[in-house]
Order: C-alpha cells, then structure tokens, then sequence
C-alpha cells in the first residue's frame, strides 16, 4: 500500500522511461511520502506484442473484416510466421537475446511487408553498421509491421510513442475528446485498463497522479482517470506534467473535471506535496491553500495559487529513483538512419537536467513567459555528479542524457571537470546552444569526459532571421562551433526551421544552402527540419503584430497552445516540406550535395543568393590567440617518461629534459631547457582534474615567474604549443 501511485499513460518513448514520475518519486521520498509508479506505456506495448495478444488481434481482424490493404492481407497470411518470432523479437530488441541477431540478418528468418520495402535504397547507410544494428534496424521494421496491421485493421489511433495524439493536438474544445471517451473501449483501452486495474488493486494508492508530457498521451490519461472514477471512486485522481503545463492553463470546460479531482501545472513537487497533505490528512478543501492546482468549485474551474510556501530549489529535489518501473523490459529501436534519432530510440538513458528552466530565455519562438522555461536554476556539478553515480547504482545504466532546454557552457564545463575528478566512465550527451563559450578546448574537455553528442538549434540559417528570433549567435558562429565539436569527435544534430515569420522564398533556399554546406564540409552530421509553429505563450504568439503575424484565435474552453496564424508574406511554406526533408536525408548520408537546390523541389524555386564557398570561409578565421587572466588550465594527458639530455657548444654545456608523452594510440615528444622542464613537470601534475583546485593563467603566470623569466615566450613556445595539441587545455 502507498500513499501516491504516479503513471505515465501510454505512450512515450519505448526505450527508456519518461522522467518525470522519476522525479516526483525522488522529490517524495526526501519528504518520507511512500510512493509507486509505473510506466503504463512500456507494460501495455509489452503485453499488446506478445504471442496471446496477437493472437486474439489477428482472430478480430478476420472477425471484422477489415483486413482490406494488400499489405495487411499480406501480414495476415503470414501470421504464423509472425507470431512464432514475436516474443523472441521483443526480447532481442529488449537486449535478452543478443545471439538471435544472426539469425534476424539471414535473408529468410523474418516475415516481410511494405516497410522492408525501402530497405535496399538504405543498404548504403546500414553497409559500415555492425550485425546487431543491423538486425536492431531489421527487428524495428518487422514491429513497425505490425503497428501497420493494427492501425489500418484494429485501432487507427496506434503509435509506438504515441497514441490517439490528434485529439490532444491544438484541442482548443474538449468536445471531440469527451466524446471519443463515450465510445466503447478499443483493445488497447481493455490491456490498459486491465493492467492498470491490477496496479491499483495491489498499490491501492489514496492519490493517482497522472503525468502527461505530450498529447499522444492524453487520451489515455482520460480513459485511466475514467476508469479510476467508475470503480475506484475514493481515489483522488490529479494531471500533472507538460501537457497542461503549456496547454491547460485557460481551460473552462468543467467537463474535464468528471476525470480529474485536481490539475497542478509547472514544477510538480510542491504541489503534489500540498495535495498528500490535503486528502492524507483530510483537510478542509475550501480553505486549503494551493500551489498552481485548477479545480471546480460551485460548478466553475478555478485556478488557486494562494499557498504562499515557496518551491524548492534544485538541490533540495532529491535524486531521480527510477525503482519500480521495468528497467529490463524497455525495447531499443533503429528506425531511421539517422545518428541522432538512434540515440533517442536505441538504448536506455538516465534522464537529468542541469538546470531548470533556460539560462538563454529570448528566443522569440518559444514559450520562455512559462515558468519552466522563465526560471533559471543550475545545479551545482558536484549535486549533479551526486546524483549520476547514485542512478548509476540503482539502474546500472552509465548513459546519461540532459534533457535542458540549453545546458549551459559554465556549468557543462564544471560537471566535465568534477566527472575527470572522480575518474568515472560514463557517457552522455545535451541540448545546446551554438554560442561562441564551445571553444575548441571545451570540446575536447568535454569529450574526454564521456559526452558523444549535441543537439542545437540553428533554426534558420539565416543572420537576419536569427536576429529576429534573437537566438543570440550567428551562421558564421554555429559553423565554428560545430567545427569544434566536430573535431573532438562529439557529434552534432541541428534542429532546423522554415516558415518562422517574414521568412521569404529566398531565404528558405539560402537557409538550405548553409546547410548544404555545413554537411559538406563535414562539421554537422545529423539535422531534422520542421516548420515554425505559433505558440500563444512565446514572444511571436503574445504581441504577433511585432512579427507581422495575424492569428487566428479560436475559443479557448480547453486546450490552447498552437494557434493558426497567415503572415505578411503570404507564403505556403508547407510546400518547402518534402524538398527540405529529402536534401536533408541524403547530405546526412554524404550524397547530393553537387546537386542544384531546385533538383530537390517540384516546383520553382529561386538560385541561392549565398557564396559557394560561405561556411568554407567562415571556418578559416584564425582564432584568437589571447588568454585572459582567469582561464583555468587543464592538463589531460599522462605523465611524461623523461630524460636528460646535455649538449656541450663553444664550451658551454647546455641541460635539457626530453619528454616522451604516450597516448593511447600515439606518442609524442617535446625537448625543453632543463629549469623550465623541471617547472613544467611539476606544474602538468598539479594541472591533472583530478586536483582539487585547478590554477588559472594568472597563477601559473606569477609561479614560473618567481622562479624564472618571461612567462609568454615559454608559454607561446613550439613545446607548449604541442602539448596544447595534446590535451592542455585553456578553458
């Protein structure tokens, strides 16, 4: 029995949960409230692909005569074939059957329909992937199969990681979803409900708290909520998460609240403590002091923000706790050839944030009047380091990913160095911004201490629009950056925009064509384009005239997040979609980039006003070769092996230190005079991370001059400068 049962509704991502019922049950736990939850998505994908329940899925489909495609009829003529190799394919992409991928590679071993169709034209992006890529890529066609076969003959509302998202998308009434909740339950419902039904005979919580990070999950949050209401009704049942969070905060429809006692918006911990106290101990609910929480009082949805306790700072949240959920059973994904997308859906990843909210907070396209964006928070390294080695002991995963909104360079920096300090193996990857602080040797830091990738957005790749967006960087500078992170081998993906306000034909295919070049000349290696949306709660949605925007509001009774808008320009920007998106498929994998920008449009467009050469030269400004006194210097290589070495010219004997440097795949040597090689050998040792203060220039600069003369031609020298190849670092 627990006091608080928290779910993530069917579906988010299916290889590593979503975090926020891991928060919440971390946060709880420093509180001492007894806590469960569970990620109802990963149970029922589980249940619904297995032998039984395909079983009785194919049998209905016949029943109902809705086997209509040539596909599905093609899938259910091979259904023995396929319920013989289901639960072993799940369980080889759940990594329980590792040996079977040589088997998934041969030519015969799996079933096939129309989504191996494509699977010659990406023979040439899975050529250089080794075998279990390869048979993870083959085993994810023959799910996306089936999910075929459920969409077109049991329930066209089915996604992997998502699930009926239209009635969530832009639901500015509750109408077609209350509706849809009226209708009979689908064969999904039934293995939701079923299993959720069990949970709560076994937790049987006071308080169901139903996290709802995207629309793809509201559906099913309702049906769970209607479901508790009709069998469990002394349960109170509250909404929380990112959903409501940017969508629910005008709603009206007292409806809602048939399914939901409670809806808290922005950071959850506060809140839901507030409502443990209010039906633990039985409180008063008309005098009870709220934290962001909408309610019905007198037949009217309130919103009541009157407790005046503060929310807790990021130290005093507690570490994520990941127990309860099904750690094992989480299923790794290849869909797309694409490096990036393969980290989200291949592997399970630890979930933090380095901060909360954005440290940036301008872009003009973004919800930044919204508390989780507005309030900016970091986390102090050592906390965040704290806290990657207790979830490294609870889950046994090392793979980090930082889900902020933009993590900070200063506090990336920080939590690189206090990682080296501790001499932990890990991996991760971030959210960034492209901004001038990713020098070259924060990247090689960065590296050294496990991150393997980025994602940032260049949105569009045009100087004026980044002005307008006040993105705070520019093309020029997003090429350097990325040359950076290039070269320390972390890979880089780009979010990419078309269609932001005043955009113009012309700079859509100029924006392509920066892009074009930033593949080529190799410094991005992943990007995905999507056109710009108008939120209500961004700069653009709150004063749209400024933009030379003209919405197109609807009444708002329920959700209201994405608002339909023209804009001065008049352009259809949605015919760009298929160009940009094919262009983009091919320089990731390194062909086309000889091809005219208009071989990729079906219609007309414009010759590219940008030099053939831009990023080229934009990577060819020599950096700036001055330090400031604060810089912090870092060495991160070895120990040197040395010896000495004497030379006797016109009489005169001269000592110098050779120093052999062993790298794990090379060597290299400096000679240096031997005072100045006594100094160095010392100060490299005090340099190491692993050091519990690190020097700064100036430091350095004042103790090789107490001892001996002129600092900047030692440290400007060809010796110094071959070990700022190697791992000294200027940060």
């Amino acid at each position: 029995m627990k006091d608080i049962l928290l779910i993530t509704p069917p579906f988010t991502q299916l290889n590593t949960p979503y975090p926020a019922t891991a928060y919440l049950k971390g946060f709880l736990n420093t509180k001492g409230i007894s806590a469960y939850q569970m990620d109802l998505g990963i149970e029922v994908i589980i249940e619904l692909f297995s032998k039984n329940a395909f079983t009785v899925l194919f049998d209905i489909a016949y029943e109902n005569d809705t086997i209509q495609s040539e596909n599905a009829q093609r899938i259910y003529a091979l259904k023995e074939d396929y319920l013989k190799v289901l639960e072993p394919i799940v369980a080889f992409l759940q990594g329980k059957n590792p040996t079977l991928a040589r088997q998934i590679c041969t030519n015969n071993f799996l079933p096939r329909a129309s989504r191996f169709n494509s699977l010659d034209e990406l023979d040439y992006a899975f050529g250089t992937m080794g075998m279990q890529d390869k048979a993870k890529h083959l085993a994810t066609l023959f799910l996306e199969d089936l999910s075929d076969f459920i969409i077109e003959c049991i329930d066209d509302n089915f996604g992997f990681s998502r699930y009926a998202e239209r009635l969530g998308m832009s639901a500015n009434s509750f109408n077609e979803l209350y509706d849809s909740l009226q209708q009979d339950l689908t064969f999904i419902d039934d293995i939701t409900l079923q299993i959720l039904d069990a949970k709560l005979e076994d937790i049987q919580p006071k308080i169901v708290c139903l996290s709802v990070p995207f629309p793809g999950n509201l559906y099913s949050a309702f049906r769970c909520a209607q479901f508790i209401k009709a069998n469990y009704p002394e349960i109170v049942v509250e909404m929380g998460g990112g959903f409501p969070n940017t969508e629910l905060r005008s709603l009206k429809d007292i409806r809602v609240f048939e399914f939901f006692d409670f809806i808290t918006l922005d950071d959850g911990e506060l809140p839901i403590e507030l409502l443990h106290d209010l039906v633990v101990n039985t409180k008063d609910k008309t005098t009870f002091k709220f934290k962001r929480t909408l309610l019905l009082e007198n037949n009217v949805v309130v919103y009541k923000n009157d407790s005046l306790i503060p929310d807790y700072k990021q130290s005093e949240v507690g570490t994520p706790d990941y127990s309860d959920l099904l750690l094992e059973d989480y299923i790794s994904v290849i869909e797309i050839a694409n490096p990036m997308h393969s980290l989200w859906s291949d592997g399970r990843w630890n979930k933090l944030t380095m901060a909360h909210g954005c440290y940036w907070g301008k872009c003009t396209f973004c919800d930044i009047s919204l508390d989780y964006i507005k309030i900016y928070e970091p986390v102090a390294a050592k906390i965040l380091v704290d806290r990657m080695e207790q979830l490294i002991a609870q889950t046994g995963e090392t793979g980090f990913h930082f889900v902020d909104e933009a993590a900070p360079p200063s506090l990336m920096k920080a939590l690189a160095l206090e990682i080296l300090k501790r001499d932990l193996t890990l991996t991760w990857w971030a959210n960034i911004r492209f901004e001038k602080n990713f020098t070259k040797d924060l990247c090689v830091l960065l590296k050294a201490s496990g991150c393997i990738a980025v994602s940032g957005g260049l949105e569009v790749a045009s100087d004026r629009l980044l002005k307008l967006i006040d993105k705070g960087v520019t093309v020029e500078q997003v090429a350097q950056v990325t040359r950076n992170l290039t070269e320390s081998n972390i890979m880089v993906h780009s979010y990419l925009m078309y269609g932001y306000p005043t955009q113009t034909e012309q700079e859509t295919i100029d924006s392509l064509e920066m892009v074009r070049q930033l593949f080529e000349v190799g410094v991005l290696q992943s990007g995905f384009w999507h056109q710009f949306a108008l939120t209500a709660h961004s700069p653009i949605g709150l004063n749209p005239a400024e933009f030379g925007v003209t919405p197109h509001y609807n009444d708002i009774t329920f959700a209201n997040n994405d608002v339909a808008f023209s804009d001065v320009t008049g352009i259809d920007h949605s015919k760009f979609s298929n160009g940009l998106k094919t262009s983009l498929f091919n320089y990731m994998h390194g062909i086309g980039f000889d091809l005219p920008l208009q071989d990729w449009f079906d219609f007309n467009v414009p010759d590219t006003t940008i030099d053939s050469e831009c990023i080229y030269n934009a990577l060819q400004t020599e950096p700036n070769f001055s330090v400031k006194p604060t810089a912090k210097i870092v060495w991160l290589g070895k120990s040197p092996f040395v010896e000495e070495i004497s030379k006797t010219k016109k009489g005169t004997t001269y000592t110098s230190l050779k120093l052999t440097f062993y790298e794990k795949q090379d060597t290299f040597q400096i000679t240096v005079p031997l005072e100045e090689g006594e100094w160095l050998l010392d100060m490299l040792e005090q340099l190491k991370p692993s050091n519990a203060s690190l020097k700064s220039f100036n430091m350095l600069k004042k103790d090789f001059e107490s001892q001996l003369e002129n600092f900047e031609l030692f440290w400007f020298s060809k010796p110094i400068n071959t070990l700022k190849a190697h791992g000294l670092l200027v940060l």
